[in-house]
């Protein structure tokens, strides 16, 4: 579905006096192959990347260099402008739904907005389009007439992810999709998104800095350190068996769920503190 070989991406630096700006690469060298129905997780702590990329990906920036090729034709906007049926087949979903959808604008003109841009669709079948896009993310086609500011954070998100599949993408480019998200409102927007891949045979890029949830919605995890990718392989090979010193440093970092671990880190505590006591 898509696949990425050498991605760089260079932004301006900051010049000194009598001296030339050196460019910050932020991409060095990205390398990454997404199947069909599957999901590929992109990890790592702020700065590394991650939303860098995710643009790349979504048509937003060119690269600098290396080479982006989707359903195998290569892509490259910064000589060629991407045409309306490339765009279509990737769309994006934001971290802060709020942020990403217009204040002022009715969720219904929201989702039209795509349509409008995208097909050739007269105002009845839009209308049904999305009433029926609506009730399939959890919402009713009565929510079109509200404003965005009437949701609550997981009713936006569910509403942003119902933007994007307006135009039947194949790719979801999913940038912290619930990192802004209550802990029970997360996992019923990732059971969600679970069920529109399987049900629209969608492929996921999943960029998250979460490992307790790429860990439930991966295929494959990719993880990222300074613009580039130090340990690849499966969800199971990834978090099993780290192979990159990296990759087991945001492990450690990250708090167990396990009920046997919490009770064992617990049981520690409580001995450390019996042994100051004593």
């Amino acid at each position: 579905m898509l696949e990425a070989q050498g991605l760089i991406r260079d932004y301006p630096g900051k010049g000194r006096l009598l001296r030339k700006a050196t460019p910050v690469r932020a991409l060095k060298g990205v390398d990454l192959v997404l199947r069909q129905g599957r999901t590929l997780s992109v990890v790592g702590e702020s700065g590394c990347g991650k939303s860098t990329l995710a643009r790349i990906l979504t048509l937003i920036d060119p690269a600098t260099d290396g080479t982006l090729l989707i359903d195998g034709k290569a892509v490259d906007i910064a000589r060629f402008r991407p045409s309306a049926e490339l765009r279509r087949k990737v769309r994006i979903v934001f971290q802060n739904p709020y942020g990403s959808l217009n204040p002022r604008q009715k969720v219904g003109d929201a989702l039209a907005e795509e349509l409008l841009l995208n097909t050739g669709l007269g105002a009845a079948e839009r209308r049904a389009r999305i009433g029926e896009m609506l009730e399939r993310v959890g919402l009713s086609g009565a929510h079109a007439g509200r404003y965005p500011h009437m949701f609550s954070g997981g009713q936006r998100q569910r509403i942003a992810i119902a933007r994007a599949l307006m135009v039947n993408p194949r790719i979801l480019i999913l940038d912290e999709p619930v990192s802004a998200l209550d802990l029970s409102v997360q996992a019923k927007v990732l059971n969600l998104l679970a069920d529109l891949q399987r049900d629209f045979d969608l492929s996921y890029i999943f960029i998250s800095h979460d490992l307790s949830v790429v860990r439930r919605i991966s295929d494959e995890v990719m993880v990222m350190q300074a613009g580039e990718v130090v340990e690849r392989g499966s969800r199971n090979a990834v978090f099993g068996d780290p192979q990159h010193p990296y990759t087991r440093q945001l492990l450690a970092a990250t708090p167990s769920t396990d009920t046997g671990a919490i009770r064992a880190r617990l049981a520690r505590r409580a001995a450390l503190r019996a042994a100051r006591g004593a």
